[in-house]
């Protein structure tokens, strides 16, 4: 069954990249924006508290070459912003500015945009901001992430079982605590090897590096895998002492400790995912730790109990199912109520739920849920059964023994005890009813189907809290879509033959949206070099709309055409229709669609 987890949790894995919860709000300077005089810093905001790199901005001049900019830091505006410094002198024409920041619940997130200094340069110099994440690191970190899912379940809830249930072997389910503590153990080492790569970018290779480790044990999330290193350490002692109790009761002190490390645990992934940013984080958390609690104690019971009824030799107790039955529901409702709170959170809104990859994979959370609960809602019913024959069996046998023990004590006419009244024999145990091993049989599959629906849970709960939340989404969508991103810069190449002339325009609108753009001509000869004309008009109409003409404007700078005055309304197919005069007498009209978006 494992092996199958591994399995499903690869596929998902290896499914695409992960989307950060960090969404970029806005920039300063506006992207796109033509500034008269050079920015002295610029400053990114976001829609949540972001982690910096060393490697947080890159910033290419005109002519495409790397500016050295200061170190990044956060701006006046807190954690949520980043903010670097600038020469202070700059030439004129358009930068580019490619960043990439690690958001609060660990994810890392990139993008690009461009601002000008005097007026735009002829031709925007593109950058290639890289993967947000390389395919190989992230598919071998999110399978860090899923195993330490499961092994946190495995170890809290085996040790919750046989500390509240008492099953009557506990040596039955030793491989599975200690297989639930060395695999996070395993995979808490793992994630912190691999998490500066994985911030970064990079491929796995570069977690060698120690430079980039170190920076790691720097960052809440370095932190925090620290934490849950130190807390295993200790809870290696704990699962000693569990283990060698044989069924007793665990003393009230250790059970203290054993709660104490299992919500340290707990907190280790509520303070570095995306309980930890965004509104109420202090009662996010707290829900974010509860709900991991609750479903370590549930799932990782109901491996428990499923291993010790496919594996103990005797019959389990009823007060074992009893106790186990409690348990459950206590951890069914604390996961429904930190559910609901934590969905609303996400979301923000009902139309996120049709509307964005999270409401979609909450959804699909929720139908598994509704599985699961049945699933539980029939073991509860078999263990129900399971509880009333032992009763039954127990009230017949004490039937027995006060019918049995006076005539059997005058039968062997035992001689009185010095001191006290003669011992009885010990009357033969009553086996359960008929029913007992259909009832037990029941129980089995129902758990079984528990379990594997359940993986099934957790797998979608992993990868929802890798997907950006409705709420963050919207958020950034307030902010506008020239945030975010390099600038979909519109190019269009407009040919012509006039006059025993032929050459190409080179027209750019930037960025190709709806407001305000920024239109950069440039007329190339038929040899590829630049040319020169005495005239170049630009208009543009919306025949759907039936809007336009409207004239762009465009002037002479020298070299090329342009103006930053071009104001297109409404989103739509625009007809371009570019007017090229090369001499007193002969031009020419041509006519090329252009998509601008909203």
């Amino acid at each position: 069954m494992l092996l199958g987890t591994v399995l499903v949790l690869l596929l998902f894995g290896g499914a695409g990249a992960a989307s950060a919860h960090a969404a970029l709000r806005a920039t300063d300077p506006k992207d796109g924006t033509v500034l008269k005089s050079a920015p002295r810093d610029i400053t990114l905001t976001f829609t949540e508290s972001v982690g910096l790199l060393d490697d947080s901005f890159r910033v290419l001049d005109p002519d495409g070459k790397r500016l050295k900019v200061t170190d990044a830091g956060h701006g006046a505006g807190g954690s949520d912003t980043a903010r670097v410094s600038l020469p202070a002198k700059l030439a004129q024409g358009t930068y580019t500015v490619a960043w990439r920041v690690v958001s609060a619940d660990s994810h890392p997130v990139s993008g690009a945009f461009t601002f000008s200094v005097g007026k735009p340069s002829p031709a925007i110099v593109a950058v290639d901001t890289g993967p947000t994440e390389n395919p190989a690191t992230e598919s071998l970190f999110n399978m860090g992430r899923y195993l330490a899912y499961l092994a946190a379940a495995l170890l809290i809830g085996t040790a919750v079982f046989l500390t509240a249930c008492r099953p009557p072997e506990p040596a039955r389910l030793r491989r599975l605590l200690w297989a639930g503590w060395g695999t996070l153990l395993g995979s808490t080492v793992f994630l912190l090897v691999l998490r500066a790569p994985y911030e970064s970018g990079a491929g796995p290779a570069s977690a060698f590096s120690l430079k980039a480790f170190e920076r790691t044990l720097t960052t809440r999330p370095g932190e925090a895998l620290l934490v849950r290193l130190a807390l295993l350490l200790v809870a290696y002692f704990f699962v000693v002492r569990l283990l060698r109790l044989g069924g007793e009761r665990l003393p009230r002190g250790w059970q203290a400790a054993g709660g104490a490390l299992a919500v340290g645990l707990a907190l280790t992934w509520a303070a570095a995912e995306h309980a930890s940013a965004g509104i109420q984080v202090p009662v996010a958390m707290t829900s974010a730790m509860l709900h991991v609690l609750a479903m370590s104690v549930w799932l990782g019971g109901l491996a428990a109990l499923l291993t010790t009824l496919y594996r103990a030799p005797s019959q389990l107790p009823a007060a074992v199912l009893a106790r186990f039955s409690k348990l459950a529901f206590a951890s069914v409702t604390v996961l429904v109520g930190t559910g609901v709170y934590q969905s609303w959170r996400g979301l923000g809104s009902w139309g996120a739920v049709t509307g964005t990859t999270y409401g979609h994979l909450l959804v699909l959370k929720l139908l598994a849920v509704t599985l699961l609960l049945a699933a539980a809602r029939l073991s509860r019913q078999w263990t129900g059964r399971l509880v009333k024959v032992a009763a039954e069996a127990e009230s017949e046998a004490e039937s027995v023994v006060r019918e049995k023990v006076p005539a059997a004590v005058v039968r062997e006419k035992v001689p009185e005890r010095v001191g006290g009244p003669p011992s009885a024999p010990e009357p033969a145990p009553v086996a359960p009813g008929p029913a007992a091993p259909a009832y037990r049989h029941g129980l089995r599959r129902s758990v079984l189907a528990e379990v594997a629906v359940g993986v099934v849970v957790l797998v979608l709960s992993t990868v929802l809290s890798g997907t950006l939340p409705g709420r963050a989404q919207a958020e950034a969508a307030e902010a506008g879509p020239a945030t975010g991103g390099l600038p979909a810069a519109s190019v269009t190449n407009v040919p012509f033959t006039v006059g025993g002339a032929t050459g190409k325009v080179q027209i750019t609108l930037d960025p190709g949206r709806t407001g305000d753009n920024s239109v950069q001509a440039i007329v190339y000869a038929a040899d590829g070099g630049l040319a020169t004309v005495p005239e170049l008009r630009l208009s543009f109409t919306l025949p759907a709309k039936e809007i336009g003409p409207i004239d762009a404007g465009l002037k002479n700078k020298g070299g090329y055409w342009g103006t930053n005055d071009l104001t297109l309304p409404l989103a739509g197919d625009w007809r371009m229709k570019a007017t090229i005069r090369v001499s007193d007498v002969d031009q020419i009209s041509v006519t090329k669609t252009v998509r601008i978006v909203g």
